[in-house]
């Protein structure tokens, strides 16, 4: 059975290793989707409707058909159809420059009739409301899930919380914008570089929209700059850019614009929850009821149905999404656990609270999962837990400091459907190649790693291939922090089958059985006798023109689903101006078997990160008059900058020898983190994210009157 060996016997899994792209991308040699510049490339660029909610009238092209350096227009839209959102794609065109582009645009005439429209859900729900999509009062059929006795836990509970919690939509915020370069080789062979997740879901895409055979597609993401679970599908503006590309047989550039990337590249959804929890006099949670609402714009997908993490025998939870005049929602980094961590966490300080007890114990008594419990205690040795405010807000000076936690739980356990293949060529060069694609996480030298301890190398020497359908090596998406734990069975046993092949060949050279050969560093010695060794480039010359290529096959027992994770915040709050500074962020993150301890700290870090945004800065704000978004841009949608950025401890909690996903359980704890630290530092709650100065000064404000 296959095995990723003891921690002691490894000579680089579980280390710290250095990426193997990091020199090419400080350098500007990786090739992003938007670097790419085929000869005599157009450019593509997409007419957007401003309005919410219209009938299209008539679309006239004629004058930018017109103008000099246009190649091709076409409609993206009929006439006598619905444009149901600001942002949604009305026409397109080709040029020689981008500047031509964007001047053709101007010149396409839209005659639009509008029509009424409801941006916010609170506007959506609201009696007389237009019809945004089939759902009655446009609320989706309530999702309900129900455990236990909800009426005998209540009259069993002696406190009780009803409280309101509230995260608005928050949007992707790819650094690399969605985008795509086509190119039509001929008539029957469409190459495309694609910024992209799904590397195979995207050829497939293509193939089925331009009737080719999936073989006769390529597709390409050397590097891509962000996805956060966004782009997945080509979606309009890459299937735009290969019929402009069809059209005028030229290599076609379409990168969104920044402000479509927010208005139409998907977006997390919102969440209001309605709860009443009780909690029995010795801390045991007993009852949640839950009513909640969200919305994913045109979409479905307003997501979370409690309670979260934390055991409670009866409980009630419903949720309906809400549509609006706004464009749909797509997965983001954890779909619907920020949210519902967020209630959840800020729900169990409540209810700790009112018992008069210490909310990191109550936690203790109501979480089942034992690698949490180690990890509690772990988080509160690291912040210093017992500085806490015993007494919330009683800090005396103007700026006051509070500590909070929170918690969260991710799936991440990969599945099948990878394949690979580990080459062991004659000079002593080796090659592993498979189709998944680098999202920014390191899976390149992940499998350089796997590899290289295999066979006794350095990661270096390991020559990696992803992010390519040309091999026809097929990986699944890089979403739900499925990459590694998918990748690295298969990359593992693909290399042990060729080493073992490399044995069969050398064996007689050193007069030893197949079983006694073990690699070491750079050489193939015999155990029984370690006067028999041979280095690695001399074991390979014995292949002569030859080469050992070897697929490798899916291993259950290589990977685990499951990754507990818990977070201490300790923040500083200005009473005076409300400004708020996070101190620090202990996070604890069962990591399983982490492959590169350099590259998972990072993925904490950058998962805390987001959470820290979600929790203090981001929100979609929509002009309920106008129907359209007016922070689109990076200066009006703040995310968080080196000056936001606290020290971040980040803990590899080890839990077993298996490989498991952390992409996304980080970003989870971290806006119940900074909410319960919030409250603890000055005595009171803010139930509505973002954290703001202002919802700061008017709560003491409130509190004080």
């Amino acid at each position: 059975m296959a095995s990723w060996g003891e921690a002691s016997e490894s000579r680089l899994i579980g280390k710290r290793v250095t990426r193997l792209s990091g020199k090419d991308k400080v350098t500007g040699k990786a090739k992003y989707t938007f670097d790419i510049n085929e000869p005599g490339m157009l450019y593509g660029r997409i007419l957007r409707s401003e309005v919410a909610h219209a009938t299209v009238m008539g679309v006239d092209m004629s004058d930018a058909e017109a103008l000099p350096g246009v190649k091709a227009v076409i409609p993206l839209i009929e006439v006598g159809k619905k444009l149901r959102y600001q942002g949604q794609e009305i026409a397109a065109v080709a040029a020689e420059t981008d500047d031509i582009a964007k001047d053709a645009i101007r010149l396409i005439r839209v005659d639009l009739e509008e029509l009424p429209h409801a941006v916010t859900e609170e506007d959506a729900m609201a009696d007389g409301a237009p019809e945004i999509r089939d759902w009655p009062s446009n609320q989706s059929e309530p999702n309900i899930r129900e455990d236990g006795d909800l009426e005998a836990g209540f009259a069993e509970a002696a406190v009780e919380v009803e409280a309101t919690y509230h995260t608005p939509v928050q949007t992707h915020v790819c650094l690399e914008t969605h985008g795509h370069v086509a190119k039509w080789e001929d008539e029957q062979n469409l190459t495309v570089w694609a910024s992209t997740q799904g590397v195979f879901g995207v050829r497939n895409d293509f193939a089925q929209r331009f009737e080719l055979p999936a073989n006769q597609v390529r597709v390409i993401t050397e590097h891509m700059g962000g996805g956060f679970g966004s782009k997945f599908g080509p979606g309009v503006e890459g299937h735009t850019a290969a019929e402009l590309s069809r059209i005028t047989g030229k290599a076609v550039k379409l990168m969104l614009t920044r402000k479509a990337e927010h208005l139409v590249a998907g977006n997390r959804p919102s969440m209001t929850q309605h709860v009443r929890a009780g909690a029995t006099r010795d801390g045991r949670l007993i009852a949640y009821d839950m009513k909640g609402y969200g919305t994913g714009g045109i979409s479905s997908g307003a997501g979370f149905t409690g309670p979260y993490v934390y055991h409670v025998p009866n409980s009630r939870a419903e949720r309906v999404n809400v549509a609006t005049n706004a464009g749909n929602q797509r997965a983001m980094r954890a779909p619907g656990h920020p949210q519902g961590a967020f209630g959840m966490d800020s729900l169990m300080d409540e209810l700790a609270e009112k018992l008069g007890m210490n909310p990191l114990e109550f936690r203790r008594i109501n979480d089942p999962n034992e690698v949490r419990q180690a990890q509690y205690t772990l988080g509160a040795q690291e912040i210093g837990w017992h500085r806490r405010n015993r007494v919330p807000g009683s800090g005396t000076d103007v700026k006051k400091r509070g500590m909070g936690l929170g918690s969260g739980q991710w799936g991440g356990g990969g599945g099948r459907g990878t394949e690979a293949r580990v080459t062991i060529n004659a000079d002593g060069t080796v090659e592993a190649v498979t189709g998944t694609q680098d999202i920014g996480t390191g899976v390149r030298t992940v499998i350089a790693i796997i590899v290289a301890e295999e066979f006794g190398l350095a990661p270096t020497d390991i020559r990696v291939t992803v992010g390519d359908s040309a091999p026809g090596l097929p990986s699944g998406g890089s979403g739900g922090s499925q990459t590694t734990p998918s990748v690295a069975p298969v990359i593992k046993t693909a290399a042990a089958a060729a080493k073992q092949k490399l044995f069969e060949r050398i064996a007689p050279l050193l007069e030893a059985p197949i079983e006694d050969l073990r690699v070491g560093t750079g050489t193939i010695y015999v155990v029984s006798d370690r006067t028999k060794t041979i280095t690695w480039k001399q074991a390979a010359g014995q292949l002569g023109m030859e080469s050992i290529s070897e697929g490798g096959t899916w291993d259950e027992d290589l990977r685990q689903g499951g990754a507990a994770g818990a977070q201490f915040a300790e923040v500083e709050i200005d009473t005076q101006t409300g400004a708020i500074r996070v101190i620090k962020i202990v996070a604890v993150q069962d990591c399983g078997l982490a492959i590169n301890r350099l590259t998972t700290e990072s993925q904490i870090n950058g998962g805390v990160i987001m959470g820290l945004g979600q929790a203090l800065l981001e929100e979609r704000f929509m002009d309920a008059v106008t129907g359209r978004m007016l922070n689109a841009n990076l200066e009006d949608y703040k995310v968080p900058g080196t000056l936001e950025i606290p020290e971040i401890k980040s803990i590899v909690f080890d839990t077993h020898r298996k490989v498991t996903g952390v992409g996304e359980p980080p970003c989870i704890p971290t806006p119940g983190a900074i909410a319960n630290a919030v409250y603890n530092a000055i005595g009171v709650r803010i139930r509505s994210l973002p954290i703001t100065p202002d919802k700061i000064l008017d709560a003491l404000a409130e509190k004080k009157a």
